[in-house]
């Protein structure tokens, strides 16, 4: 073969594959994945499945079990999705960890958000005057424990509370979760079958409130979003001051990330398709006769029961909520249809 056959190949050779890689180049990327409800848990305790169930895995084995992880750059976790748009991921524990995990989900193009439902699920702590072990709480309210100032009791006047907002916040320190999106959440939870267990029985026994000692049921009130894990009487009264203060219905279950994650959804998507989902797996405080410290940091076999009936109540309640919206996406995917 002469060299100008040779040069003539090569030039051949690389105009096809000049116009390989731009057709690569050009190829249309895959169209997004059309998100219906978005569940966001917390924390997982081993495996999504199989083993003692932390908070999602009641999701994964109704939703995800034949769902291929989808790795997100920034995400603590992988989002699963099934085919009928319903996706969740575990973001992690705590208000950074959780809201940095839900913003990268967020903005990664591979998934439309654009009508989504967010459903912010996981366990909390009540007070014993407003919940028990085992309830499944949709909050009316998110609220944010943290942001604010404190001092310490002893620099106060005895009994006074020992907060006071912080100017320059208000936009971010509450938020009013949608009416209607609650009122149907909270009508598609009645008739909900919830799990309890001897354990759980006997430990509410050791309080005096009423509402301590009942079975468990579907409530209704403020979440307080704290990254401390605040514990005892005193404190329990502070969130409750905080609450009232803000203009917020009682507060009724504790926890680490609710309010940091409508901040970032409301930045991108509003709050309008906002449920924050939680279940009671502690008590606040300590029974009668017991320090917070004893409560915080019980002896062996001094642990309330019931958390794997918690989250098994955690999904049979949210999962009608999720149920219904895929159910009926033509009714839902402008907004929660009228009751």
């Amino acid at each position: 073969m002469n060299r100008h056959k040779i040069l003539g190949l090569a030039a051949t050779l690389l105009a096809a594959l000049t116009f390989s890689g731009v057709a690569r180049a050009q190829a249309p990327a895959p169209a997004p994945i059309k998100v219906k409800v978005f569940v966001a848990a917390m924390f997982e305790i081993g495996e999504n499945t199989g083993d003692r169930a932390g908070e999602f895995q009641p999701w994964y084995e109704r939703y995800w079990r034949q769902s291929p992880p989808r790795t997100v750059r920034g995400a603590l976790k992988p989002v699963y999705c099934d085919a009928d748009g319903v996706c969740g991921a575990t973001l992690g524990m705590g208000k950074v960890n959780a809201s940095a995990s839900m913003q990268a989900i967020l903005l990664d193009p591979a998934y439309d958000f654009s009508q989504a439902y967010f459903i912010l699920s996981g366990v909390g702590g009540t007070p014993p005057s407003r919940g028990t072990i085992g309830d499944v709480s949709w909050g009316s309210w998110l609220v944010d424990y943290d942001l604010g100032h404190r001092w310490a009791p002893e620099e106060n006047t005895p009994g006074a509370p020992t907060f006071m907002p912080r100017a320059g916040y208000e936009d971010y320190r509450r938020f009013q979760l949608n009416p209607a999106l609650v009122a149907w959440a909270v009508r598609l939870s009645q008739g909900a079958p919830l799990q309890d267990s001897d354990d759980a029985r006997r430990y509410r026994m050791r309080y005096a409130d009423p509402r301590a000692r009942a079975a468990p049921s579907v409530t209704l009130g403020t979440h307080m979003t704290g990254d401390a894990f605040f514990h005892g009487p005193g404190l329990s009264k502070e969130a409750q001051y905080i609450a009232k203060l803000y203009g917020a219905d009682d507060y009724v279950i504790t926890e680490m990330e609710a309010a940091a994650l409508a901040l970032v959804i409301k930045r991108q998507w509003g709050t309008d398709r906002i449920l924050s989902l939680r279940g009671a797996v502690n008590f606040d405080q300590g029974a009668p006769g017991e320090t917070t410290l004893q409560h915080l940091d019980p002896a062996p076999g001094q642990t309330a029961g019931g958390f794997a009936e918690t989250v098994a109540n955690i999904g049979a309640v949210g999962s009608r909520v999720v149920d219904r919206i895929v159910a009926e996406w033509p009714q839902w995917r402008d907004g929660p249809p009228p009751l």
